[in-house]
């Protein structure tokens, strides 16, 4: 009874050239291509069983400081228009905090600086944070805050099989609408510890619902107080 070898033998061709076995290679090779396929079909399971993101935003503090010169009078000649150019250049926003450390406590370069910050929609802080550096006599420090929200772990596609044997929220879960909210936020800090209601409200927004009745025609002729947007029906 004759028999095939399943697989050619080492050996020699007639030229003397090796002859190689190809046959247990070439299926090994393929085993090992269709394990590495299905390993990274499955990849990880997500195990957040609850209803809440891992991915939550993280808030970052920068200070950013400028030694100016003061003098009797507040700040040094030059030092006013040196103070307005950086606050300039900063570009100073809502949710910049700004505060001033004077080691003379001197009422008058408070008030310069204050008026400069005024400029730009702002209020002067009370306290000032710790910063690096020793401040020499005759000088203050000007100190704005700056926070950034972001969430640095996403987008998360880490977990992509399909089998979920814990029944666990996406490892994406969270990522856009935690994304867009530290995108959007005005103050960043707000995210860590609301707005608190200072106790005091101003009169030009509380009165500007009735300034616009009272001031608006009246509807006999056509007009209303707000006439904006479109009407219809079915």
């Amino acid at each position: 009874m004759k028999r095939s070898a399943p697989f050619a033998r080492p050996g020699r061709t007639a030229a003397g050239g090796p002859v190689l076995s190809v046959g247990p290679v070439l299926s090994t090779g393929i085993v090992l291509a269709l394990g590495l396929a299905l390993a990274g079909c499955a990849g990880g399971v997500s195990s957040n069983r609850s209803m809440y993101s891992v991915h939550q935003p993280v808030v970052e503090r920068t200070d950013y400081a400028l030694d100016v010169t003061t003098g009797p009078a507040g700040l040094a000649y030059g030092e006013q228009a040196r103070l307005a150019g950086w606050f300039d250049a900063m570009g100073l926003k809502y949710g910049d905090r700004i505060a001033i450390d004077d080691p003379a406590n001197d009422p008058a370069t408070r008030s310069t600086v204050e008026a400069l910050v005024s400029r730009h929609g702002l209020t002067l802080g009370e306290a000032a944070p710790q910063t690096v550096g020793y401040i020499t006599a005759g000088t203050a420090r000007v100190i704005v805050t700056r926070t950034r929200a972001s969430v640095p772990s996403c987008p998360d596609w880490s977990a992509k099989s399909d089998a979920n044997p814990g029944n666990g929220l996406s490892t994406n879960y969270g990522c856009a609408i935690n994304t867009n909210i530290a995108a959007m936020v005005a103050n960043p800090e707000d995210l860590i510890r609301g707005e608190q209601d200072t106790g005091m409200t101003t009169a030009a927004t509380a009165a500007k619902a009735i300034n616009a009745y009272r001031t608006a025609p009246t509807t006999g002729q056509g007009t209303t107080v707000a006439a904006s947007g479109t009407t219809g029906g079915n």
